[in-house]
């Protein structure tokens, strides 16, 4: 994953010095900012002198899916304050994907941190050296500033193939975003993400439902076979 960032940090620093931004920029955006595709819309917004409450509106709007991730990142694991205040300060798309998947499960809090560090010094340094090596692209290579979204089409895509016997989970998502589409086009991600996690929440109720109802069945069962076999030998005693 880390080299995968590289080349899209490369893209990233290149769309810095074609926008007309300093090269430091892409140094000071990927390591203070890190907020992936933020950061492409961060470009337009810098060379647009937006006002602070609209770019603060828009970085809200656009990582708020992180308050999402929240609620299944292994946070726990990580120890001290400064580790856990820098784990989800680098909780990105790519480290949410790789940290909570099955082969992640044993990962100790120190592997997730040195995840996340060497990431970011991928991204940092991609940026950095595309914004150096910005001046040889010309101008006319368009499509740098797709390469967030290629990135999270790869990411779907891993997604459903490691979880390919849960096809509901996919389609869950799918009814979400068309859903959103319709009733709140104008703030889709926002509303999609909502949807989507209340339907995980409602179908992980009714599992957990199920399985407590069928742990109580196998426990009265067990609790009747007990007293039968008690009963049993109660009889043979007295006979």
């Amino acid at each position: 994953m880390g080299l995968g960032l590289l080349p899209l940090g490369l893209a990233f620093g290149v769309l810095i010095t074609h926008a007309g931004l300093p090269w430091w920029c892409a140094s000071l955006f990927t390591a203070v900012v890190y907020a992936g595709s933020f950061e492409f819309l961060l470009v337009n917004l810098a060379v647009a002198a937006t006002p602070l409450a609209a770019v603060a509106l828009t970085a809200f709007l656009v990582n708020v899916r992180h308050v999402f991730y929240a609620l299944s990142f292994p946070l726990d694991r990580v120890r001290g304050r400064f580790g856990k205040a820098y784990s989800t300060f680098a909780l990105t798309d790519e480290a949410y994907a790789l940290t909570t998947g099955d082969r992640a499960r044993s990962w100790s809090g120190a592997r997730i941190l040195w995840l996340q560090l060497f990431m970011q010094l991928y991204w940092v340094g991609g940026a950095t050296a595309g914004a150096l090596l910005g001046s040889a692209v010309p101008d006319s290579v368009t499509g740098l500033d797709f390469a967030m979204t290629a990135l999270f089409a790869v990411l779907a895509l891993d997604a459903v193939r490691e979880r390919s016997g849960d096809l509901p989970t996919p389609l869950l998502a799918l009814l979400s975003a068309l859903v959103a589409r319709l009733v709140l086009p104008g703030q889709m991600l926002l509303a999609a993400f909502a949807l989507f996690t209340a339907a995980l929440l409602v179908r992980s109720r009714k599992e957990s439902g199920k399985e407590s109802r069928t742990e109580g069945r196998m426990e009265s069962r067990d609790e009747s076979h007990m007293e039968s076999r008690m009963e049993s030998r109660v009889e043979e005693s007295r006979a």
